[in-house]
């Protein structure tokens, strides 16, 4: 494996990660390679849910892959590290094998019809029914100090995203890697802060500020 493999843990304990489950996990990693033999990078984080009430969904991981394109992340949950390993991986694999593909379309003959001109007229004010954030290659995230402790309705986490200009079909990209409700942008088109957003479907929407 060229790549390096970092898994770390949240609420686990003084134990930590043992080592056998992280040989596990860069064993998995390994296969995925193959799709961009650029990755340099897989960061694994665990998370464990003390909740009883979500004892089957109480395990987290999220992956995230790094190389010379654009960032790609998946994160499952289940009711052991193991079977949520193996669904983000199989997310992580779909997400890779689809910017491979993508990259092989440009590189050829055959060039995509725009996913913005295809999206065209289903700008909508329902965004703010979605519950995940956009990511960026080197977003910075902060949690508030008494997160666990936070009501209803407290901001508990906050992530500062580079304002790199790119297109509305660049942006939908962006999103459908890192498996996201809605992508936060700097529209090169109108040079202001848009936000591309899944609706039913397949279908898509955008937000621009005026």
């Amino acid at each position: 494996m060229h790549a390096d493999v970092v898994v770390k843990g949240r609420t686990l304990g003084e134990g930590g990660v043992p080592d056998h489950f992280r040989i596990h996990v860069s064993d998995k990693l390994s296969r995925l390679e193959r799709f961009d033999p650029t990755i340099y990078l897989f960061d694994v984080e665990l998370t464990h849910e003390p909740n009883r009430r979500q004892r089957k969904n109480c395990q987290r991981i999220e992956i995230t892959a790094r190389g010379k394109g654009p960032v790609v992340r998946a994160e499952a949950c289940a009711d052991s590290f193991y079977a949520a390993l193996e669904l983000a991986v199989e997310k992580l694999a779909s997400r890779l094998r689809r910017m491979k593909d993508r990259r092989s379309v440009h590189h050829g003959d055959k060039t995509p019809i725009s996913v913005s001109r295809a999206t065209a007229g289903l700008i909508d004010d329902s965004l703010f029914a979605a519950t995940n954030g956009s990511s960026g290659e080197h977003a910075h995230s902060t949690d508030v100090a008494d997160a666990e402790n936070a009501g209803p309705g407290h901001v508990v986490r906050t992530k500062t995203h580079p304002a790199i200009p790119m297109t509305v079909d660049d942006a939908l990209y962006q999103m459908e890697l890192v498996g996201h409700d809605f992508f936060m942008f700097m529209d090169k088109e109108t040079d202001r802060p848009s936000v591309v957003y899944r609706r039913h479907a397949f279908d898509y929407g955008l937000i621009r500020l005026a």
